[in-house]
């Protein structure tokens, strides 16, 4: 915040739908890859006289995310022409929704640490993505190409109402959005590759409540962007108020490499775009029945699973959210937790959110790719629940388990990785540990008795984690004393 200036932001999230095919023809919508141009047909390369047909289950994902975020929905939509003359427009206008969205008037309520926030939608519409700009050097040449695989991608558009003051509290929004559309399955989260872009709208009020005008900044692709960017405009408005000058209405674009917004055109207004009733498509009309068949399929959303995890399985809130971060992962602790129900759930969140989570890390793969079942998980932390093998010799076994996909009992047999706690096998060994440490020995006799630690973990490397620890423990103090 700058002097007397308050900020008030908006954000326009653009998130591309999970469809097979584009929002108004039949060419596919998996652009990503693809030679230039290979993904077009008369309709999405704007063609005169070609006519677009809307995508059925675009609507439906449309519908699914307006009832997830408690949007009103009308009996009837329809589809506007958005009129404006850019280069990755093949047409010359954009099929969007202006005054008759598919949903208006919802919230999401979010987490900022132990704090709820609300925030309102103003509203959800469908329009088609455009086509992809690429500048570059040909020749010599500075020259801009254009791939229209991407226009006519199913596009949808999450407009929030102009509440928030912080550029935290847009970032863990966004967050927090991008956590729901990927529950429901509508968009793949992905900000870096595009498929889900950010606009935010930035302007600051004076000491008398005036409104300045505002800023927007476009097409940020990282949580990391977006709250710099605002933090970026906050202070440089600020300023030039301060400094006695005018903020001028426009678009503005974030450099990364600069990390400052730079400017890019002239913003428009609503009536620039000289929106009117798509003449090509009929009014949309959404029945009823559609709508309780949608929310018959709707997923238990993040905030609410986490909330029961805590309280039915008594995880921590940090373990709860961890897990329910992404549906699937959620999902796993679940089958997993169902599968061993001897085995408390704590020990299954303690071991998916560290040891599974670092190796799907270091493998780069997504917790939908969790080469281990999770009833092969419940059978191993039933193992070293039971005392059969011990921890270090399970999370061995958990290593060869993301490897191989063998089931833990097999590894341990193999590897003979069961538990030692026979007093009497294990009696040589903390003989031959105490051997090998005089020093450790002859300080535990001056009293520094937390040496012991390290005595044990001597004896289990030794054993190969097979022995068992506190048994070793009890033999060591024992002759120690």
């Amino acid at each position: 915040m700058n002097g007397p200036y308050v900020p008030v932001v908006g954000l326009e999230v653009h998130a591309q739908l999970l469809t097979a095919s584009k929002m108004f023809c039949g060419c596919s919508s998996r652009y990503s890859g693809a030679p230039p141009d290979t993904h077009c047909c008369a309709v999405c390369a704007g063609m005169p006289g070609a006519l677009p047909v809307v995508n059925a289950r675009a609507v439906e994902l449309g519908l699914l995310t307006a009832l997830a975020l408690h949007c009103t929905v009308p009996r009837a939509s329809k589809f506007d022409r958005k009129n404006y003359s850019y280069p990755d427009l093949p047409k010359g206008y954009q099929i969007s929704q202006y005054d008759d969205p598919i949903g208006r008037g919802g919230f999401l309520d979010y987490r900022i640490g132990d704090r709820v926030i609300r925030w309102g939608i103003t509203r959800v519409h469908l329009e088609e993505d455009t086509g992809k700009t690429t500048h570059t050097d040909v020749d010599g040449r500075e020259v801009s190409l254009v791939d229209y695989n991407r226009s006519g991608v199913p596009l949808m558009e999450i407009v929030t109402d102009p509440e928030m003051r912080m550029p935290e509290e847009a970032r863990e929004f966004v967050s927090a959005l991008r956590q729901v559309l990927m529950y429901l399955g509508v968009n793949d989260g992905d900000l870096q590759a595009g498929s889900m872009r950010v606009d935010v709208n930035i302007s600051l009020t004076g000491p008398n409540g005036e409104r300045n005008p505002k800023v927007e900044v476009k097409n940020l692709n990282s949580l990391r962007a977006l709250e710099r960017s605002l933090a970026y405009e906050i202070e440089r408005q600020g300023r030039l108020l301060a400094g006695g000058e005018t903020v001028e209405q426009e678009t503005r674009g974030w450099s990364e490499k600069e990390e400052k917004t730079v400017p890019q055109r002239t913003k428009e207004y609503a009536h620039d775009y000289r929106y009117f009733p798509e003449p090509d498509l009929p009014p949309l009309v959404i029945r009823q029945a559609d709508l309780d068949r949608l929310t018959g399929t709707m997923p238990e959303m993040p905030m609410t699973r986490s909330g029961r995890f805590v309280s039915q399985y008594g995880l921590t809130p940090f373990h709860a959210q961890v897990l329910t971060r992404e549906r699937p992962l959620a999902d796993y602790f679940e089958r997993a937790a169902a599968a061993d129900r001897s085995v408390p759930p704590r020990i299954y969140a303690n071991w998916i959110t560290g040891d599974l989570m670092r190796l799907l890390g270091e493998e780069q793969r997504a917790a939908e790719e969790i080469p281990i079942p999770p009833e092969n998980l419940a059978e191993l932390l039933s193992l070293i629940e039971t005392g059969e093998i011990s921890g270090s010799a399970g999370k061995q076994v958990l290593d060869e388990m993301f490897t191989s996909g063998q089931a833990a009992h097999a590894i341990v047999e193999r590897r003979q990785l069961r538990q030692v706690a026979d007093s009497a096998a294990l009696d040589t060994l903390t003989d031959e540990v105490l051997a090998a440490n005089p020093g450790m020995v002859d300080q535990y006799r001056k009293g520094k008795t937390n040496v012991i630690q390290a005595l044990v973990g001597q004896a289990m490397k030794s054993s190969q984690g097979r022995a068992n620890p506190q048994v070793v423990r009890d033999l060591l103090e024992r002759k120690l004393n």
